[in-house]
């Protein structure tokens, strides 16, 4: 069969009416991701013999007359960092190379009990440590729009699988803009979840308190279908939530009588003009739409991006302390035991991931941490403040997703802290734990921009509402 730019609920009638079976969708998206996936690179793995026997499970159930789920024989990708048993899980680091999941994800348990199709496992920046998709073990992730520019990261590869249709959606995660970053520079929804919403069992950790899982979709409706699954408390995440909502129940109301807020903070010097004209065309558009727009500030979050790097990297060098070549992980042939830890660490990480693990020790040692972590840990509060005294006044807070669409493979590599400012507007979210959502309004060139909009704690189903009314008015 031919690929389409199916959507989950095209997927899901095209079954139920016989249009076509499961193993010959499955079969054409494998055609797809074999054909595509040397000049893309967004599969590590490539579970076809999985992906096949599901396929069958759902066309027998089908030819039974059993009721489909929504979910159940959608094609789908999973990030490397999120645990599927009996597949190699490395989390994009040649320190797991070898590593094999002998357990599910939570996330994953709940896609399966709805019959969903895992096409394999998506490339990443090595332990989600990057914004551009460029330092997986396994070689840079390329933008479908123009393989010469990167298609955003950490989530690099599971938003270029669905960009490119070599999947129906992905599941990324998201610490400090993973999910929102490149699902604007590839043109989809991206939707962080508020922190606790989605278990993190399963996941491996970079930085805890920041983490969330959330999928790539091709339409806002999509992504609220599989929050709908994701979504809910999990004895195994003591940080989940224990709050059911239906997301998708409200996408279709209009817009008129919200209060949307601009952030004065968030429109910065140096930021790229044509991204600023797109973005406050689409603002404009909202407007159309029956929302009305004010300024507003936020002063405590021109500290966010320095509070990040200061409390992400101390996460991580905590996380990251297992693999030392005795719990996790490949182990180098060393003489001794302080030789063989150094020597692995050394081999198994890449310089992203040991500059943020030598980052994290920095501001944990002794004499230091007052001054840091502390602090930025009290600066998290503010900027926590500060969300929560906009939100008695708006509705929810419009943004840019990031200054810029974007950038060629290597043009930022060599510069971590040019790099770094690329997360300037996506990181507030994730350090206030709130939701916040990225959806294409435009391009440059050809490149996609990004709206985000953020909204209180457990508002994913506004955020998606809006996201769907500027869709269909399109």
């Amino acid at each position: 069969m031919e690929l389409q730019n199916f959507t989950i609920k095209q997927v899901h009638e095209g079954l139920k009416n016989k249009e076509f079976t499961c193993i010959e969708l499955t079969s054409a998206y494998l055609k797809q991701i074999k054909k595509r996936n040397n000049s893309i690179n967004a599969f590590i793995l490539i579970d076809e013999d999985g992906a096949l026997t599901q396929a069958k499970k759902v066309d027998d159930k089908i030819a039974a007359g059993g009721k489909l789920n929504l979910l159940e024989g959608v094609p789908c990708a999973i990030k490397d960092n999120i645990l599927v048993e009996g597949l190699v899980a490395t989390g994009g680091s040649k320190i797991l190379e070898d590593y094999t999941a002998i357990y599910d994800a939570a996330v994953i348990s709940r896609l399966k009990a709805e019959g969903v199709v895992i096409l394999g496992k998506t490339n990443m920046d090595e332990f989600a440590m990057g914004g551009s998709g460029e330092t997986s073990k396994f070689g840079p992730t390329k933008n479908p729009h123009n393989i010469k520019m990167v298609p955003g990261g950490s989530s690099s590869g599971s938003a270029a699988a669905v960009a490119d249709n070599q999947c129906v959606f992905a599941l990324g995660s998201d610490t400090g803009g993973s999910i929102r970053q490149p699902a604007s520079f590839c043109g989809l929804i991206g939707l962080k979840p508020t922190y606790g919403r989605v278990s993190r069992y399963g996941v491996m950790a970079m930085a805890s308190s920041f983490d969330q899982i959330g999928p790539l979709t091709k339409s806002a409706e999509d992504s609220a279908l599989v929050m709908n699954v994701i979504a809910g408390e999990d004895k195994h995440d003591f940080t989940s939530i224990n709050k059911k909502d239906n997301f998708s129940k409200d996408i279709e109301k209009p817009l008129k009588g919200l209060v949307f807020g601009l952030p004065k903070e968030f429109f910065i010097k140096g930021m790229d003009k044509d991204v600023e004209r797109t973005i406050l065309e689409a603002i404009n558009k909202l407007r159309d739409m029956g929302a009305d727009v004010k300024e507003i500030s936020l002063p405590h979050t021109k500290y966010a991006l320095s509070t990040y790097y200061i409390l992400m990297p101390a996460e991580v060098s905590s996380n990251l302390a297992r693999y030392d070549g005795v719990r996790y992980g490949s182990r180098a042939n060393a003489g001794n035991l302080d030789e063989m830890y150094i020597k692995t660490r050394s081999i198994g990480f890449g310089d992203e991931v040991k500059r943020r693990i030598m980052l994290g020790t920095y501001v944990l040692s002794a004499g230091y941490a007052d001054d840091y972590y502390k602090r930025a840990q009290k600066l998290r509060t503010l900027i926590t403040n500060d969300f929560i005294a906009a939100f008695k006044d708006v509705d929810a807070i419009l943004t840019p997703t990031t200054p810029h669409s974007a950038f060629a493979i290597g043009e930022k590599f060599d510069d971590p802290l040019t790099m770094y400012l690329s997360d300037i507007f996506t990181v507030s979210a994730n350090v206030a734990g709130l939701p916040a959502l990225s959806f294409p309004v435009g391009d440059k060139d050809g490149l996609p921009i990004g709206l985000q909009v953020l909204g209180q704690h457990y508002q994913e189903s506004l955020l998606l509402r809006i996201a769907n009314q500027f869709e269909i008015s399109h």
